[in-house]
């Protein structure tokens, strides 16, 4: 068989991280005299590694994250509460792997976003499907998917996540309906997948914008036992930004 024909075939088959591979492998096989079986063994992990990679910019896709940050851009001179201790905890993904929910809680601007973005593509790339939006976004897609009949079939889609992000918890208050339906989905995520919130508030102040008592404290006593808790406290990232900016305008 000619190498224009393999090629073909690799394109017919979708073999496409072995296709992009096969010139270099093949001058490497002939400089280096490799066996068959090593030859056979470059060319089956690429394809390997290349689908590997789709599958994952596929997950961070339908994750429909708003920025993709790294934990590696995670700036510590901030002088934020976190530690670098924490941020292991959290990078580890051992808290999602038992299926525990993750909380990180502090007022606006110290990092919760990029920290919750950054765990959720670092768990992307690590096999898990996520899915990030505001609480907000829930409530909202909720109230229509209700509306045009198809809420059991969305409740249906947000079970299939590994993990869910909720961002922003308690920026909006909850009616009985939504609350219920926030307490049935932490519910059925509390055996073998997973849960995220950021939020200002605490768990224990939830009561704010969770008026209805009974759900209050089902969806109380689910967290607060189980999950991961990371209070944050320190000056806003865009206050440092500012600082850093002026500084360096300074020093010019």
């Amino acid at each position: 068989m000619s190498i224009a024909i393999a090629k073909n075939h690799m394109a017919e088959m979708n073999m496409l991280g072995m296709l992009a591979v096969l010139d270099k492998t093949l001058a490497e096989a002939t400089r280096d005299k490799i066996s068959y079986t090593e030859f056979a063994d470059i060319l089956l992990q690429a394809e390997a590694d290349y689908r590997q990679e789709r599958k994952t910019v596929n997950r961070i896709k339908a994750a429909k994250f708003t920025v993709r940050p790294a934990f590696e851009d995670f700036d510590f001179t901030a002088e934020r509460s976190i530690t670098k201790a924490e941020i292991k905890e959290i990078y580890t993904l051992g808290w999602l792997n038992d299926a525990r929910p993750l909380l990180l809680i502090g007022e606006t601007g110290v990092g919760k976003t990029f920290i919750a973005q950054a765990v959720g593509l670092h768990a992307c790339a690590n096999g898990k499907s996520v899915l990030y939006m505001s609480i907000t976004a829930l409530q909202e897609n909720l109230a229509i998917a209700r509306s045009s009949g198809t809420y059991l079939r969305y409740r249906a889609k947000l079970a299939k996540f590994d993990l869910i992000i909720f961002d922003e918890m308690g920026m909006r208050k909850f009616t009985a309906t939504e609350a219920q339906d926030l307490c049935e989905i932490i519910e059925e995520r509390s055996i073998d997948r997973s849960v995220a919130f950021t939020s200002q508030l605490p768990v224990a102040h939830w009561n704010e914008v969770i008026s209805d008592t009974v759900i209050f404290d089902a969806i109380r006593d689910r967290l607060e036992h189980s999950a991961l808790t990371v209070n944050i406290t320190g000056p806003t990232y865009r206050g440092v930004k500012a600082r850093k900016l002026a500084s360096k305008k300074k020093v010019a």
